[in-house]
């Protein structure tokens, strides 16, 4: 049994790691930010702000390596606060996100922390550079650059009327032991008063000779330096009076330069300006943190509900059909009605709690974008639109890693170096687009580039050169068609293979996410002009609206949204071209995949007429041949278990008020078996597309039946 002590420990390393990936995220975004404004001393105050903060962070989770190395980095920050060189920092403060991540990756997982010594050193480089800039500055180097917390308790003891100095002890150069010198030092700063601050902190085994420190006391400036003019350690004390800060009067906003020309020091000589004590904010005070976990089961007992909902309008239909004059019937009307409302809103209210801005996904990429770009020698410029567009958590962590390899594609094929732009007529600074908008129930997701664009007979060729298609079979195809080849396994049009691409692995990745989620991407292109990826994203992996329907007695579904229209057919309208089924609707040529068995053929044999669902999946458009429609159903999905439905067509099942199943087509895979087959074998393939994959998963299972829930 784990004490209580111990799960607190646990919790507060659980929250640690939460809130330690923001603070990483926001080093990075404020080191890029220094990187394009190295003169911005804000930005620079900002990044210590933020590692200061994770370094007491993890010296609470007793974290020790990474405590002790964010304070290295820190008390570099506290440095270069008061110089206008920061070419390096931001440098350095990126590698440093980098290293921290690593180790914080490492305690959660347990595993060894990595080696940080390339970054110690980068560190210990950068704090010797900016001393000569020092020297020549008056004072001896006296910056004062205290912590946030060290500022707070400055300004409180001076808002409580305390006095409070700045002191700076210069050990004597002759002294052979500096850190028993220092801690003399702060021994007689103890007895002159309250040490606020100080610097080298207690314990550093550092060799530096010169300690300031923050102290509150009753002695006259006088007084405190002769206590620390300790003979023969201690060469020379500078005593400085800190006052608090002056409001400038609204009706004399004019005093403020000259309040800040005044010649006792002020709270901007410890660095920076004393933070005001922090005043609640009711915004704060309204965000509450949930496990993730618990809004899926909140959202799981919703769909249970809908089930029940679903099963009660069964009985009452029921009920009705045998009892139609009854009184309660109406009653009963009611009374579902306004369940429905409640529950409708309920749902309503439980998705939008899982709903984020796709801010939060988008904020990685400009750090993603600069590596890559420095990588391949090129210039971009990453432009982000729509960030506000809220997109349900599980999808959105699902994409990350397919938008991270279109990004890298992006750069490394689709945008040019800064010469050939230039012999173009284009900017030599390439520009890289994000985009994020809803359009009905979907939302879409835009990566745009204004390079080069992608060379579809050159895409053509290389897949007659890997074999997936006939130099005949190529001739035929569209350039939309042919398109598709990039999101084959191993298939890639690079010369070279780098680092970054070549090696035919990334758009496959990219396409076998987005079949999982439901969704499709479709790619616009022109030579010279650019590549627009467009992303279809449901809403939602949990519930959806779906149209139902039936295949030789057989019970499937699919989205709702991806259903153009509906038409009736023959077979006696059904033509064969290339061996494919094809239906002519409204003088247009439409692909038709037939889910059941082709009817037995006999002499005067008549077929009954059949239903075409026309669906469209990103750019591609074709028919579902099936013998019947059931009807509309708002469907909780469940998902199923790759032991149970061994093919990539099905996606997921759904449990119907009458107890039934149903099944979950995946169209985007249907479209990617479509697009794989031969047109020699398509016929037979095509025909009883889902029984075919059922029969080859039935002999696992020992059922000739195809497939079953």
């Amino acid at each position: 049994m784990s004490s209580p002590s111990d799960d607190r420990t646990v919790e507060l390393r659980e929250l640690f790691f939460e809130t330690a990936q923001e603070l990483i995220q926001a080093l990075n975004e404020e080191a890029l930010k220094l990187e394009k404004k190295p003169g911005d001393r804000e930005v620079l105050r900002s990044i210590r702000r933020i590692v200061h903060t994770l370094k007491g962070d993890a010296a609470a989770c007793g974290y020790r390596e990474l405590s002790e190395l964010a304070h290295e980095f820190e008390d570099v920050l506290a440095l270069e606060t008061g110089s206008t060189e920061h070419d390096e920092i931001a440098e350095v403060a990126l590698a440093a996100a980098d290293v921290f991540a690593a180790m914080i990756d490492a305690y959660r997982k347990k595993k060894r922390v990595p080696s940080a010594q390339t970054l110690r050193a980068r560190i210990h480089k950068l704090a010797a550079q900016p001393a000569k800039t020092r020297r020549k500055k008056s004072s001896a180097s006296l910056h004062f650059a205290w912590s946030e917390y060290e500022r707070v308790a400055i300004s409180n003891a001076l808002s409580q009327g305390k006095n409070v100095f700045n002191i700076a002890a210069q050990i004597d150069s002759a002294c052979a032991m500096p850190v028993a010198a220092r801690q003399l030092i702060q021994n007689a700063l103890k007895t002159a008063g309250e040490v606020l601050a100080i610097r080298p902190e207690p314990g550093a085994r550092d060799a530096a000779r010169l300690v300031e420190a923050a102290l509150s006391s009753q002695f006259a400036p006088q007084e405190i330096e002769a206590k620390c003019l300790i003979p023969s350690i201690v060469s020379k004390v500078t005593v400085d009076v800190v006052h608090a800060p002056k409001r400038a009067k609204k009706t004399a906003p004019e005093a403020a330069p000259e309040e800040a020309e005044a010649p006792s020091p002020t709270p901007e000589d410890l660095g920076e300006s004393l933070p005001a004590a922090p005043a609640p904010s009711g915004l704060a005070e309204n965000i509450l943190r949930v496990d993730a976990e618990r809004i899926d089961n909140v959202l799981n007992l919703v769909g249970e509900l809908i089930i029940g909902k679903s099963m009660l309008h069964q009985v009452i239909n029921e009920f009705v059909r045998l009892h139609p004059n009854d009184a309660l019937r109406n009653k009963f009307a009611d009374t579902m009605g306004f369940q429905a409302r409640v529950l409708n809103d309920l749902q309503r209210a439980v998705m939008k709690i899982r709903m984020v801005p796709v801010e939060q996904l988008f904020r990685r990429f400009p750090r993603i974008v600069r590596d890559v770009a420095r990588q391949c020698g090129k210039e971009v410029d990453l432009v982000l639109t729509g960030q506000e567009t809220d997109l349900d958590k599980s999808i959105l962590d699902a994409i990350a890693e397919p938008l991270t390899h279109m990004i890298r594609n992006a750069i490394s094929h689709g945008i040019e170096p800064a010469e050939e732009r230039q012999r173009m007529g284009k900017s030599p600074k390439g520009i890289l687009q994000l985009d994020a908008y809803h359009q009905g129930n979907q939302v879409i997701l835009e990566v745009r580039d204004d390079g080069r664009g992608i060379n579809a007979p050159r895409v053509r060729a290389k897949a007659i050169e890997m074999g997936l298609v006939t130099p005949q079979e190529a001739a035929r195809l569209s350039d939309v068609e042919a398109l598709d080849f990039i999101f084959r396994p191993g298939f890639s049009t690079a010369e070279e293979v780098t680092q970054i691409s070549g090696r035919g692995v990334g758009m496959d990745v990219v396409q076998s996410v987005l079949q999982r989620m439901k969704a499709s991407v479709s790619v616009e292109t022109g030579a010279g002009e650019g590549t627009t990826f467009r992303l279809k994203l449901p809403l939602t992996l949990a519930i959806i609206k779906a149209l139902m329907f039936m295949v030789e007695e057989r019970l499937y579904a699919i989205p709702l949204n991806a259903v153009a229209e509906i038409a009736r057919a023959t077979e006696e309208q059904v033509h064969h071209v290339d061996n494919h089924e094809v239906l002519s609707l409204r003088n247009q040529t439409l692909p038709l995949v037939r889910l059941g068995h082709l009817p037995s053929e006999g002499p005067g044999k008549s077929y009954p007429r059949f239903f075409v669902l026309v669906i469209n999946v990103g750019e591609r458009k074709f028919g579902l041949i099936v013998n019947g429609l059931v009807g509309e159903e708002e469907l909780v999905i469940k998902a199923l278990d790759d032991q149970v439905v061994a093919t990539d067509l099905v996606s997921g099942a759904s449990i119907l008020g009458d107890g039934r199943v149903v099944l979950i087509l995946n169209l985007a895979a249907i479209v990617e078996r479509m697009s794989r087959m031969r047109p020699e074998k398509a016929g037979a393939v095509l025909s009883g597309l889902l029984f075919q994959h059922g029969e080859s998963m039935s002999r696992k299972t020992g059922d000739s039946t195809g497939v079953q829930a």
